[in-house]
């Protein structure tokens, strides 16, 4: 197989990034919108981080840097690529940029119901941290 060639998202992809997620991400999200998407990319051109196999969108991983800590979202390989090394290309290109921007910690978004994530976030070097819940509220209808 071929590796994965990883590259920052642009403007133009932000449809193909939409259809994506709708076949190979779990769950859903508030942002999960062309504006939303737009609006990360104009803001943080590097932090949408893509992966591609001969042309064809495979992967995906949101590596948003804060300037203090280092996030993790949208990690998600199409289901017929999964288990070839894309997340693990996915994840080192996150890791990179963190590192890079001064990043010393990262962590990652994963829903609680989402067992294989699990297992691919474990085999990553990823724990959870069972002390801390995530709290939010919705600042739009």
């Amino acid at each position: 197989m071929t590796d994965p060639r990883t590259r920052a998202a642009v403007p133009d992809d932000v449809d193909a990034v939409l259809a994506f997620w709708k076949t190979a991400a779990e769950g859903t999200s508030i942002s999960d919108d062309r504006a939303g998407v737009q609006r990360l990319v104009e803001r943080d051109p590097e932090a949408l981080v893509l992966a591609e196999l001969d042309g064809e969108l495979v992967g995906t991983v949101i590596a948003g840097f804060d300037g203090w800590r280092c996030h993790l979202y949208r990690l998600a390989v199409h289901p017929e690529r999964r288990r070839q090394g894309i997340g693990s290309a996915l994840l080192a290109a996150a890791e990179e940029r963190f590192v890079r921007l001064g990043g010393r910690r990262a962590d990652a978004m994963v829903l609680v119901r989402n067992e294989t994530a699990h297992h691919a976030w474990t085999a990553a070097g990823y724990g959870p941290e069972e002390h801390w819940r995530r709290w939010v509220k919705p600042l739009t209808d």
